[in-house]
Parts: structure tokens; sequence; C-alpha cells
């Protein structure tokens, strides 16, 4: 029979996929709902391509990784067993938690959800207070804050900025070919500021290029020349091949900004997912060092690849598009959408309302496919919430800060959506008061995350293999009730929607 120890390994290491797979489906929304929403592509497309940049970003995940692995909490001052009991009990919450909050359609915060199992954990083993690094949890937790403000600050204002410019003629062919290269050159700048120079500046030849020409002429000269740089491209290609680059100039944006966003996540919510069976397994490896050596010890890029897989595979499940399609409906431009929130939200949010007089709409008319699929956005508002998100993340992760992505990615939804006005006409009650609901929700989730993640971990450190054993069960038990529930939810808020095809219709 294994010891304790090696059965808490193994326990761990399966459902290190498990959770993976669990982060993929949350996540997949804040990826791809731009695109999406603005029917640039296919659902299904829009998810292996965005899968492909997750691969590439979570081999970059490094930094991001060691903030959880070891940042949150210092596993050196536990003993083996209880370190492992910590990362199969985050594990047990986590699966459950994120299962609950995808089954009903709901963004989840999978990073704040961590930081709080990961404190709760390390009280539940110690029964203090003393082995987690507040300031390292502060920190984090302060990094959300900023990044979400940042975020629904630089969504809003670039989203009127932009509209003004482009107005609803977003395929016009003089108006783009007039405003279109400076407002490329605009996103194109900053994404390469912020993905290549700042999220890939470990990477040899990008810190060469840094010393060598950046730091000569300092940021702003660099962001200006290559402001200047890319304008003038995009003008000369749209120059050069008219209509066919004019007509599609956003949605190739609203792609690259996609893949951008992608590349993040995997660098960033790669942690959220792997770091606690990584810890364990490479704790329970490396014991004979001693559990502080062993949280030195780097990891292997091809298990991190490994992980991505799993990210890419939760991508694909109906539960992400159930989580795609309420995303896409709460910042829609139509007036009527399929959403539930709760009435005490919506009672706020008409209050909410009443001190903002609603001016003339920005965006352009509610339309659909010629399939009749309903289209809520327009190519330039998904450039920019995925450009902007993605520019934000990216920065995050290239300082070692797992900040949310559900959390920066819906604020760029709501921020674009009060840039264009879609948030103050027709159900506009709805649609807010769904964004209250889920804010409460990312609160009450965390506080649920570190209470229930400190009593799974005493309940295991006291009671062993039985402790497992009923902690696994339990598991179980809710995500069966949980589905059921959520499925009864689903038919009642969305009868006309076939079995599998959630996101296809999208409210």
């Amino acid at each position: 029979m294994p010891d304790f120890t090696t059965m808490l390994m193994g326990v761990a290491v399966i459902m290190l996929a498990w959770d993976c797979i669990e982060v993929g489906k949350n996540d997949a929304a804040n990826l791809i709902n731009g695109v999406f929403g603005a029917r640039v592509m296919s659902h299904r497309t829009a998810v292996w391509l965005a899968g492909l940049a997750v691969l590439l970003g979570a081999m970059f995940a490094s930094p991001v990784m060691e903030t959880a692995r070891k940042g949150i909490f210092e596993p050196g001052q536990l003993q083996l067993v209880q370190a492992m009991v910590v990362y199969v009990a985050v594990y047990i919450v986590d699966t459950a938690l994120l299962h609950a909050y995808s089954a009903y359609g709901m963004p989840v915060s999978t990073t704040a959800s961590l930081i709080f199992e990961l404190v709760g954990g390390a009280i539940g083993v110690s029964l203090g207070l003393g082995f987690v690094h507040w300031d390292k949890v502060a920190s984090v937790l302060n990094a959300i804050v900023v990044s979400v403000v940042l975020t629904g600050i630089a969504g809003f204002l670039v989203q009127r900025m932009f509209r003004a410019a482009i107005q609803d003629e977003h395929t016009d062919h003089l108006r783009v070919l007039l405003h279109g290269p400076w407002i490329a050159g605009l996103m194109l700048t900053w994404l390469a500021w912020f993905m290549i120079l700042k999220g890939m500046k470990s990477v040899p030849c990008i810190a060469a290029f840094r010393t060598q020409f950046v730091e000569r002429i300092g940021m702003f000269g660099f962001l200006i020349v290559a402001w200047g740089a890319t304008t003038l491209l995009v003008h000369v290609l749209a120059t050069i091949f008219q209509e066919r680059l004019t007509k599609r100039l956003f949605s190739l944006l609203a792609i690259l900004g996609m893949m951008c966003l992608a590349f993040a996540f995997g660098q960033n919510d790669l942690a959220n997912g792997a770091s606690p069976g990584l810890s364990a397994f490479w704790l329970w490896k490396h014991a004979d060092v001693g559990t502080a050596e062993a949280t030195k010890m780097s990891i292997p890029v091809w298990l991190l690849a490994g992980c991505g897989a799993l990210l890419v595979v939760g991508m694909t499940t109906r539960s992400a598009q159930r989580v795609t399609r309420a995303a896409v409906n709460t910042g829609s431009q139509y007036d009527h959408i399929a959403l539930y929130a709760p009435n005490w939200c919506k009672a706020l949010a008409r209050r909410l309302l009443r001190l903002r007089p609603a001016g003339p709409d920005l965006a352009p008319p509610p339309h659909r496919t010629e399939t009749g699929k309903r289209v809520h956005f327009d190519p330039l508002r998904a450039a920019v919430i995925m450009s902007v998100s993605a520019s934000v993340i990216a920065f995050a992760s290239s300082n070692g800060f797992p900040v949310s992505t559900t959390y920066v990615t819906f604020a760029a939804v709501v921020a674009t959506g009060m840039g264009d006005r879609t948030m103050s006409r027709g159900d506009a009650d709805l649609k807010i008061g769904r964004a209250i609901w889920v804010v409460f929700s990312w609160f009450a989730g965390g506080l649920v995350a570190l209470l229930a993640t400190g009593t799974v971990a005493w309940v295991l450190l006291k009671a062993g293999t039985i402790g497992v054993a009923v902690g696994l069960a339990g598991n179980l038990a809710l995500r069966t009730y949980v589905k059921f529930r959520s499925d009864r939810h689903e038919r009642q808020y969305h009868p006309k929607l076939p079995a599998g095809v959630e996101a296809e219709t999208a409210g």
C-alpha cells in the first residue's frame, strides 16, 4: 500500500487534469467573446485558433507559476504532508466551485479563487496565520483591483474615441481609409509593447532589442516611432488593397487581439489549474532534498505545454459555450436579451440608471447575419475589447502577477458597452443587474473558497485516507446536484436552444 503522501500526490496529479479543464471551461468566454459576439468567425474556429495561442503562452508561464506555487504561502515552512494536503484540498474545492459557476454560465475569477483557496488551505493545516505571505496576497489582490479599474477606464475612453471617428460605418471604405490607419496603428503599437516588449522581455532577442534600441530613444520616443510606422504601413496596405482590406480591417484587428489575449491567458491563467498539482508532484519527487529546496526547482516547459492542452480541451465544452453566451449577452447592443439576474440586482440597476440620463445611441443598429444569428458587437468594439484586455493581462503576467482574466475582460465588455451607450437602453436594468450579480458572486466565491478549503484541508489532515475519500465523494455529489439544477435553469431561460448549440445562437 502506498503511504499517505504518495496517495495525495496521485490524487493531485489526476485532479490537475480535471482542474485545468475546469479553468478552460470558464475562461474560454474571456478569450473569444469579442470575435464571437461580432460574428467575425464561428465559435469552433475561434476556440481552436485561440487554443493554439494558449499553448504558446503556456510555455512562458513560469513567472506567474512561481507566484502561485510558493508566493502565497511558503511550503518550505510546512511538513511535506501538510503542503500536499493544501494542494489536494485546493483541487477538491476548486473543481467543484468552477464547475458550479460554469454550469450556470457565470464567469468567475480562477485567479482569485486559487489565491483564496491557497490561503484557506494554509490556515486549515496550520490553524494559524503565520504561514501565509500576507504582503504577497495583498499585492496580488491589489493588482487585480487596479487592473480592473484601468481596463474599465481604458475600455470606455478608447471605445468612445474610436467610435467618434468611425461612428457606425466600420465597413465604409472612405471613412476607414481616413481613420482606420491611425486607429490600427495605436492598437498594433500597444499590443506590440505589452505583448512582446513587456510580456516576453525575458526572451534573449527581445531583451537585446530593448537594450540596443528602446532604451536609447526612450519609451515615449519608441511608442511615437512605432505608432507612426504602423500607421503608415496600414495606410499603404489600405491604398493597395482598397475595400478588400478596409471592410475587414477591424475584424482582422479583433482576431489579432483575440490571439494576443489567448497568449496572455496561457501565460497567466495556466497557474490557476496547474500550479497545485505540479507543486505537489515536485514536492513528492524531490522529498529527499526537503520541502524548501524542492520549491526552488524549475518546472519543465513540456509539463506547462501539456497543462495548456488541457485548458484547450475545457474551452470546447458545452459549459464554456454557456459562459460565452452570457458574457456576450451582457454587453450586447441588442435591446432585449436572454439573461438571468436576481430582482435585487435589477432594482439596484434601475436606481443607478436614474442617476445618469440616456444619450443618443452610438453603436451600429442591431442586425443579424445571413443565417439569422444576432450580431452583438461590431468589429470595432470587438477589437477594442480584445486588445485592451490582452495588453493589461500581458503587462501583469510579465511582472509575475496572476491577475484575473475574467475580471479584466468582463470590465472591458461592460466599459465598451457604456462607451457605446448600449447599457442604458432596452433591457438595461437586466444587463447592469447581471453585471452586479457577477461582481457580487466574485466576492461571495472568494469567501466560499477560503472557508471551504480551510475546512477540507483540516479534515484531510485529521482523517487521512478516509478524509480524501469523503472529500472526493462530496465533490462528485455537488457536481451532480449542480448539473441537475443548472440544466433546469437553462431550459427555463433559454427554452428554444437545442442542446449543444448554446453559443451559436447566443441569446
